[in-house]
């Protein structure tokens, strides 16, 4: 292409670019308050824009071909009823998380692996609306008196909103994604997340009203493992679910599903997972699902756990499970009751029954690297032992993808009469090692 070309090319972007700016800008002054204005349908706010725009392009004096009108359209009606350039990326069911670190730059992951876009915001203000308009319609707002906000999306995804002056560079979003139609227990094996022994393993102990706590880092896919977990419940049961911002995925009839709510303008309104958790034992519940347990909300979860409401199901950030144990320990002391460590981790060891730890991989997979059963107390210790454990001494392929994966020790639960005794039995084989040699760990102490 010759520069004469390629300088036509940019004036006619710029002249495309200008003309798209002023009819936006007196879009939003002519509809103002209406784009916003939760009353208004989805779809009826759509026909209203579209409508307008129309008058608005004819009006226009900028001369602009009739498929120059129809890109400029869609592109005001993206920024003004959708999320503007994020629409496409999150049309992508292979993206998985965005990542805007401001208007000019735009990331997403893909099968756990990071990569620049070419999407950017007009401005900082397009990112700006943009924000608002995810955070307005559950209810909340971010500004200055309060410049980070978690939010989600219709569709579940969850989202995180952070603007100056904490962000120095600009506003930055991050929005998690969540399959359409969350991912079952066949899929997570077909991805080597996890095995069809240790599925049929979590099944039983689910049916069976043990206590289980998912452990990982941040991406590790927790979620998604709870979704799994959940499935398992019986249809019968009355669940309740008890989120920061909702984004679990049950498909059973009778759920009651509670969230969170921060502090409004004045400081006051506040609720938290904590108040969530103490009403929700008033509220007959079969179950109870806290969506990540992260303060002194612990305190509640353990005495629930310890009070008949067995079942219980709950996620926590940690890097191992022994270091869950810690985590609970230490969120437990948080709540400002004064009980002794012996105490606190008496009622850790009674309440739950199996941690299930996940990592992300180097590769970018997810994998389930531990299913570790909390034995009980010796002294003032709490014992673990490892009921599957990950293989990594399979190391990894010359594409550097994993090759291991998740064994079992040998070990047979403890809690495996319970189980029976609830009608639920486990196959012996289930726990069998590998004949090619097995991997087997001594219950572990914290």
């Amino acid at each position: 292409m010759s520069l004469a070309e390629r300088l036509a090319r940019g004036q006619n972007a710029d002249r495309i670019a200008e003309a798209r700016d002023r009819v936006q800008a007196r879009l939003v002054e002519v509809l103002g308050p209406r784009l916003n204005d939760t009353s208004v349908s989805e779809k009826e706010l759509e026909g209203l824009v579209n409508d307008r725009l129309r008058e608005l392009l004819d009006e226009e004096e900028t001369p602009l071909s009739s498929h120059e009108k129809s890109l400029v359209a869609r592109e005001i009606a993206d920024g003004v009823i959708g999320l503007g350039p994020l629409e496409e990326l999150l049309a992508d069911t292979e993206v998985t998380e965005v990542m805007v670190n401001g208007p000019d730059t735009v990331f997403v992951e893909r099968a756990g692996k990071i990569h620049l876009t070419d999407a950017r915001f007009i401005n900082e203000e397009q990112l700006r609306r943009t924000i608002d308009k995810i955070v307005t319609k559950i209810g909340r707002r971010i500004d200055e008196s309060s410049p980070y906000v978690d939010a989600r999306l219709p569709d579940g995804s969850r989202v995180n909103a952070i603007i100056p002056p904490l962000a120095l560079d600009g506003p930055a979003l991050t929005i998690r994604r969540f399959a359409a139609d969350p991912y079952g227990s066949n899929e997570l094996v077909s991805f080597g997340t996890f095995t069809q022994p240790m599925a049929e393993f979590l099944e039983a102990c689910v049916r069976g009203r043990m206590n289980v706590l998912v452990s990982g880092g941040t991406g590790a896919g927790k979620t998604t493992t709870l979704n799994v977990l959940s499935s398992y419940i019986p249809h019968d049961e009355r669940i309740l679910t008890i989120e920061d911002a909702a984004e679990l995925k049950m498909q059973q009839p009778h759920v009651v599903r509670l969230e969170s709510r921060p502090p409004n303008i004045e400081g006051k309104g506040q609720v938290t997972i904590r108040d969530l958790v103490r009403n929700a034992l008033r509220m007959r519940p079969d179950r109870i699902i806290v969506g990540e347990v992260r303060g002194a909300e612990a305190i509640d979860m353990l005495q629930a756990m310890n009070t008949g409401h067995d079942g219980s199901i709950s996620t926590v950030h940690s890097n191992s499970p022994r270091d869950v144990l810690s985590r609970l320990e230490t969120m437990t002391m948080m709540a400002g009751m004064e009980l002794g460590v012996k105490a606190i981790r008496e009622q850790i060891a009674a309440a739950i029954d199996v941690i299930i730890h996940q990592e992300r991989m180097k590769d970018g997979t997810r994998r389930i690297t531990h299913v570790s059963e909390v034995v009980g107390m010796e002294g003032d210790i709490i014992t673990l032992q490892d009921v599957f454990l990950f293989d990594f001494r399979a190391g990894v392929d010359e594409h550097g993808r994993v090759l291991g994966a998740l064994q079992a020790t040998g070990l047979r639960p403890t809690f495996l009469e319970k189980l029976h005794d609830r009608g639920v039995d486990v196959s012996p084989g289930l726990f069998m090692p590998p004949s090619n040699g097995h991997i087997q760990r001594i219950g572990a102490r914290f």
